[in-house]
């Protein structure tokens, strides 16, 4: 029996597929760095979402770059060896005990998984821990001006980004550990904010766009009114709003706003848990959550 050919479903996947041509000629060739995290991180689905958006961009000609924590595994992981997570001025405190847990989470673990779902389409995906000559750290010794503990926990001081070059010039997607060597103590790693390591990492590498994955819509201008998602802000309205903004959120905020005035020309907070979401904001002219540009809008 002959078969029939549903046209016009076909012509509308078409038309998207036109639609996302401008934005496909934009980004070819060019680097997108991607904080993976949140939901996207713990959900089977999701995650093979995500390697699917991954292996779609480097097909395409982009050039992405992933870099990871790993906050519920680390907690997970620690509970299970009857290590105590706490918490101090908003960040885990990380004893040497913890740290040695942390390191093997993030660089054996999750980069170990991510890599291994990407590699499962044939693109080459290659783990690089942050602490082997990619970052440099310090450790944090306060908070919002006040004196805090906080064990092995660091800020990023510095990137060398000749590895991460390496793995994309040869047609690689690199996936990072968010770990740093101590400046200080160079034997002694430490654990640094993935959002931060990811804007740090995109100025470097001179990134076309930073996408931070989140397990919210974006951000809001009145939370808790949903009606007040917003769409774009340049990167000084949004320092002005970092203070206002729940826990949580200000350090993807900021994050985005260190890349943007670092001079990567976007970034975006976008929902991890919307399926294929990163490639709804990379090729579609609406995107989706909060996109993050310059002081002047042109």
């Amino acid at each position: 029996m002959p078969t029939t050919r549903p046209i016009a479903s076909a012509a509308a996947k078409a038309s998207v597929l036109i639609e996302s041509l401008p934005w496909l000629q934009s980004f070819a060739g060019k680097t997108i760095v991607i904080k993976f995290g949140g939901n996207a991180m713990v959900s089977d689905e999701l995650k093979e979402h995500f390697a699917e958006d991954m292996v779609y961009l480097r097909t395409v000609g982009v050039r992405p770059v992933i870099v990871h924590g790993g906050g519920p595994q680390i907690t997970a992981m620690l509970e299970s060896l009857g290590i105590a997570s706490e918490f101090r001025a908003g960040y885990r405190y990380t004893s040497p005990e913890a740290m040695s847990v942390v390191r093997e989470v993030l660089t054996e673990h999750i980069s170990g998984e991510i890599v291994t779902l990407i590699n499962a389409h044939g693109v080459v995906a290659t783990g690089i821990p942050g602490d082997h000559g990619l970052f440099t750290g310090r450790r944090l010794t306060s908070v919002n001006g006040e004196d805090v503990d906080l064990g092995l926990v660091g800020e990023v001081i510095s990137v060398e980004p000749t590895q991460v070059i390496a793995a994309l010039d040869s047609g690689a997607i690199p996936v990072v550990s968010t770990i740093a060597p101590n400046v200080d103590e160079p034997t002694q790693s430490l654990n640094v904010n993935a959002d931060a390591a990811a804007a740090a990492l995109a100025v470097a590498l001179k990134a076309e766009k930073l996408i931070i994955l989140t397990d919210v819509p974006g951000l809001y201008a009145d939370w808790p009114d949903t009606s007040t998602l917003v769409s774009t802000i340049t990167a000084l309205e949004l320092r002005e709003m970092v203070p206002t903004l729940s826990s949580g959120m200000i350090p993807k905020a900021t994050a985005c706003v260190d890349a943007v005035e670092g001079g990567v020309p976007k970034a975006a907070m976008i929902d991890g848990r919307v399926p294929h979401g990163i490639l709804l904001e990379v090729f579609t002219p609406e995107g989706v959550g909060t996109e993050v540009v310059p002081n002047e809008r042109g």
